[in-house]
């Protein structure tokens, strides 16, 4: 039974590491769904007034949405590796159209959430008919009484709807609710035969094989793991060799003092060595062998951008 435990977590392990951007973006989509809809129960309140409606509509849309991209870009790694590319080496080492596909898998992975929260609020419709209300046109609508303007047209997301309007106000907020939803499933087309485009240009120029292109994520996914597993540890264990010469001794529990003993570290690696594995990596290849990363790279002792007279580049991103 513990061995098919074991196997099935493996497998499992093995799914979500082959699909971690995937999985990624469908929790971050979950949870702005479930954010959206707190929101809107919460904290949605259209103001029933004339030039408000339109601007507080607006906001509600846009404003979280750009919080979100604007996060969604914050926590990407990529962010700050293109930062430290730019900063040390000026992005010298990639070309023009490199360097827009690496701002564009930036953008890509950061509208995830913003899109889902635009989306979401146009399907569920409260703030498109909140900022459209008032902007109704009277005579569109059969036996409309007279006399009743963007003051009284704006109150038909609201609850004190002028009495001689409520007989109207199903059918405004069906007219303006369907406008919304056109809208929500209109860019909901619109992104996915865009990332239909995308990923069919991107398999379409890129240099490698289907069979290479999985191995290098394999390998990535293994790099990363492992380096932060190791950088972990030997973190720890510099910190107990400081500790231990400050004080004289360290205080360790039982896996920590088998972990201090297993791996002993005389010092950092210097500044150098961490320039030259930190920053955005593009796919190239030395001498037909391929360089799968900036750690890769330093392993083989290879200086320079590492590229030979017939070199490949991608704009896939390296960690």
């Amino acid at each position: 039974m513990a061995a098919i435990i074991s196997e099935n977590l493996k497998f499992f392990s093995l799914f979500f590491k082959s699909r971690d951007v995937m999985i990624f973006n469908g929790l971050v989509a979950l949870g702005t769904v479930g954010s959206q809809e707190l929101f809107s129960v919460v904290a949605f309140h259209c103001p029933c007034s004339p030039g408000q409606n339109y601007m507080y509509g607006l906001a509600a849309i846009g404003v979280p949405a750009l919080v979100l991209f604007l996060i969604g870009i914050m926590l990407n790694n990529h962010t700050w590796n293109l930062v430290a590319e730019c900063r040390k080496r000026a992005l010298k080492n990639c070309s023009a159209p490199a360097t827009f596909l690496l701002f564009g898998s930036i953008l890509g992975r950061a509208i995830v959430a913003p899109v889902t929260w635009s989306v979401i609020s146009l399907l569920r419709g409260e703030a498109y008919v909140c900022a459209r209300s008032e902007f109704l046109n009277p005579s569109a609508f059969q036996d409309f009484p007279l006399g009743y303007g963007p003051d009284s047209m704006a109150r038909f997301s609201c609850r004190d709807t002028p009495t001689a309007l409520i007989p109207f106000k199903d059918e405004v907020i069906r007219r303006l609710k369907y406008e919304s939803q056109f809208l929500g499933w209109l860019l909901i087309a619109v992104i996915a035969c865009t990332i239909f485009l995308v990923k069919c240009l991107h398999h379409c120029c890129s240099p490698l094989s289907y069979h290479q292109e999985a191995y290098w994520t394999q390998y990535r996914s293994c790099e990363k793991d492992l380096f932060n597993r190791t950088a972990e540890v030997h973190a720890k264990v510099l910190a107990a060799n400081s500790v231990k010469q400050f004080f004289g001794f360290v205080a360790l529990d039982k896996d920590e003092k088998e972990i201090v003993s297993q791996y002993p570290v005389d010092e950092a690696q210097p500044s150098p060595q961490w320039q030259e594995i930190t920053g955005v990596y593009l796919y190239r290849e030395n001498k037909g062998f391929p360089l799968y990363s900036r750690l890769h790279k330093w392993a083989k002792k290879i200086l320079g951008n590492g590229m030979d007279a017939e070199c490949k580049e991608t704009a896939l991103l390296a960690v």
